[in-house]
């Protein structure tokens, strides 16, 4: 699944008219990369969240058969579910085995692939160093697990691979991802692993140049 309901706030001007996964970098929308990414691990299905100009997005990747894969959406209306929310709306979509999550806004050098997790978990984080814009992190990772309290913490890179049972007594409505995780860490149910790649959350004009500049450099990566 792409969240790709944001309103994009912080980088308004540019997602006043258009979605925030559809802006260009590299000579390609935002969520043209994660697609890509999804269908070469040999993803078959993917599900995309709608809200602030859904219809662009729909209108931009249609079914997923000009990308090789079949493309679903569950729309929010014209106000978003919020991360949790979100994915609990999209759960019939989703269907019953572990799904891929990954923030439309992030942009990542990943390989989605799927024996991630173990037996007995709810989810498989992906953590990078602290950016500096999220100097204080998200979460910790000692021997594999994740723990919401523990030090150093990291930043959580929005590329997650969770089981729907995650979301077991949830209710429709907006919620945020964050406090699931948290609640299931506690329990040792949640893992994680450093996210070895290249990886930036794309929130800001000045983020997305970055972005844009690199892409069009002749860079290893």
């Amino acid at each position: 699944m792409i969240l790709a309901a944001g309103r994009g706030e912080r980088m308004r001007p540019l997602t006043d008219n258009v979605p925030k996964p559809l802006l260009r970098v590299g000579g390609k929308s935002l969520i043209d990369y994660h697609i890509a990414a999804l269908v070469n691990a040999g993803v078959e299905r993917i599900v995309i969240n709608l809200a602030w100009q859904g219809e662009q997005i729909r209108s931009h990747v249609a079914d997923g058969s000009a990308y090789g894969v079949e493309i679903l959406f569950s729309d929010e209306g014209q106000e978003a579910l919020e991360t949790g929310g979100g994915v609990y709306q999209a759960l019939p979509l989703l269907g019953d085995e572990p799904f891929w999550l990954v923030n439309g806004d992030i942009y990542a050098e990943f390989s989605f692939d799927a024996d991630r997790l173990a037996q007995r978990t709810l989810g498989h984080l992906l953590l990078v160093e602290n950016p500096s814009h999220n100097p204080d992190g998200d979460f910790a990772l000692k021997h594999s697990l994740i723990n919401a309290r523990g030090q150093p913490r990291y930043t959580f890179s929005g590329i997650s691979l969770l089981r729907p049972e995650l979301f077991a007594g949830c209710q429709a409505g907006k919620f945020p991802l964050a406090p699931l995780l948290s609640a299931a860490s506690d329990r040792r149910a949640i893992t994680g692993e450093f996210l070895q790649g290249y990886w930036t959350d794309v929130g800001t004009p000045e983020r997305l140049a970055e972005l844009d500049l690199r892409l069009n450099t002749d860079v290893p990566r």
